[in-house]
């Protein structure tokens, strides 16, 4: 999509993980995690990024207009994108957040199905017309590049969906946006239903320039089918997100939209423009970012994505792959868990590996990264692909430190109660420490972080795995917390060949987390926590 000109042989990606993907509760990211996620995102190919909801906080806008200037920038750089209802102020802001881009795009939208206007806005048909004319005029007399959405269109009179796509189209929107905002419909009803718009709409027909679009949400499981629908129905625009996160049961997952196009094209007949090789190393920045674990079944990004157990199956991949796998692992970024380096392996080594993985280093960070791995190298006697793909999301994804984690010491056992002593450093420079007795070793050293750190929370998720097989693998701990209220929650991800001690970092990324969200500097500690100076 270049200067208005719809290429219809193509697929353009508009990846909503920074807006609609943040909406799924606990997935609360930082302006800088914001940031790298959408860096990652253009790797991917992604061609258009919302970056978010400016008007729904001042974090918001800032986050967008950073994503604008440091990723939005150059004839090459995605599309960046904002949210606005269809009322003035919302639609100014947004403004302000992707104007500084290459491309910037706003998308306002209206919910327009009757359930929508009688409960929510109180309008009438004709008020909604008029809102969106006041809206869509408004939106492109600032950008060139609008959108427009429906809401609730699944549920919206078709003759009256017809008139309010027509008149956003008069009004200057480029992309008409058809979502399917609760999940609802069907993949047959769903392709009848775009491909009536696309013939009854004036001046959106085919060859008019105006891009069609589709956004669809999981609740009955069908988002991935409804978009692959709308795909065959002439949509050239697909709304989407990495993992498929997002409000109640997610968005349509962008790896799955991907994959479906990339292994059947005589099918589909349309191209694309994402690197598939990333969607990987994408899915595991999301899910460590947000602190949302990636269940082991999931299509194409899921642990067990590419295993094998039953024997006829077994014996059929020792023949042939094809047999049982329709696309590679390596196709979407995974890499065979080779046995490739060791306690002795070389700086050098681990650079060139890492590289292979597409990962790159500067001298500080591939020195910070080496003195883990010959930890790491000396708990286990080979260190996998999967192994440095764990230990590089946990070097790299770590969110803000107030507090870092110097020692972390377990007493645990049958024949007394389990204790733990944690030793954490601020950024003042004052380490603290403190001892708590729990009812196993991982809750004694969480009570022993909250005894230092003082920040009321509660844990409503805590999640184990290993990364590969055998008694020395590297374990992955994933956990998720809330605020007293239950207004917000945060998740937090730690990785280790000790359990507790990843069981650790991930609590303590997740209240780092916390505080960062919440502003609030630096927690005073708890009294009665010790306080040292660092070395002794």
């Amino acid at each position: 999509m270049d200067d208005g000109v719809v290429n219809q042989d193509v697929v353009v990606f508009f990846d909503t993980t920074l807006r609609d993907g943040e909406q799924s509760p606990g997935a609360s990211l930082t302006s800088a995690e914001k940031l790298e996620i959408a860096r990652q995102l253009a790797r991917l190919g992604v061609d258009i990024i919302e970056a978010g909801f400016p008007a729904a906080s001042p974090d918001d806008l800032a986050a967008v207009q950073r994503v604008a200037r440091e990723v939005g920038q150059g004839p090459d750089s995605p599309t960046i994108c904002g949210l606005a209802r269809a009322v003035e102020k919302d639609i100014l802001t947004c403004w302000e957040g992707v104007k500084d881009a290459h491309k910037p795009r706003i998308h306002t939208f209206l919910g327009t199905s009757d359930i929508h206007l009688k409960y929510q806005t109180g309008f009438t048909y004709q008020q909604g017309l008029d809102a969106i004319r006041k809206a869509v005029t408004l939106a492109a007399s600032l950008s060139p590049d609008v959108e427009f959405s429906p809401m609730d269109a699944g549920r919206t009179n078709p003759d009256y969906l017809v008139e309010v796509c027509a008149l956003a189209v008069a009004c200057g929107a480029r992309t008409l946006n058809i979502p399917d905002t609760v999940g609802y419909v069907t993949p047959g009803e769903w392709h009848d239903v775009i491909a009536r718009l696309i013939e009854l709409t004036p001046g959106a027909g085919k060859g008019s320039g105006v891009i069609w679009s589709v956004h669809c949400h999981n609740d009955l499981g069908l988002a991935t089918a409804n978009t692959l629908a709308g795909v065959m129905a002439g949509a050239r625009q697909v709304e989407v997100t990495i993992n498929g996160i997002g409000e109640r049961a997610g968005n349509t997952s962008l790896e799955e939209v991907a994959m479906a196009l990339a292994t059947r094209p005589h099918y589909y007949n349309v191209g694309m423009h994402i690197n598939t090789k990333e969607i990987v190393k994408t899915s595991r920045m999301v899910s460590n970012y947000m602190g949302i674990h990636v269940q082991p079944n999931k299509a194409i990004v899921g642990a067990n994505a590419f295993a094998h157990e039953a024997g006829i199956h077994q014996d059929g991949m020792l023949k042939n792959a094809s047999t049982y796998e329709i696309m590679t692992p390596e196709s979407v970024g995974w890499t065979q868990s080779r046995l490739v380096l060791g306690k002795h392996s070389g700086r050098h080594a681990l650079k060139v590996r890492l590289e292979e993985l597409g990962y790159t280093l500067d001298k500080e960070g591939l020195q910070q990264v080496f003195d883990r791995f010959k930890v790491l190298a000396d708990a286990k006697k080979n260190v996998t692909d999967a192994d440095l793909a764990a230990l590089m999301t946990d070097e790299l994804h770590k969110p803000q430190e107030f507090f870092h984690l110097n020692d972390i010491q377990v007493m645990s056992g049958t024949m007394g109660m389990p204790t733990a002593t944690a030793k954490l450093s601020t950024g003042d420079g004052e380490v603290h420490i403190h001892a708590a007795v729990g009812a196993g070793p991982v809750d004694a050293c969480y009570r022993a972080l909250d005894a230092i750190i003082n920040l009321p929370n509660t844990l409503i998720e805590y999640s184990v795995h290993s990364v590969t097989e055998g008694i020395d693998a590297l374990g992955e701990v994933t956990v998720r917390i809330e605020t007293p209220d239950g207004a917000r929650s945060f998740g937090g991800y730690g990785a280790d060949s000790d359990i507790i001690v990843a069981s650790v970092k991930a609590y303590l990324a997740a209240l780092n987390r916390m505080i960062a969200a919440l502003g609030l500097g630096a927690v005073k500690p708890e009294g009665e926590a010790a306080t040292v100076a660092i070395g002794d």
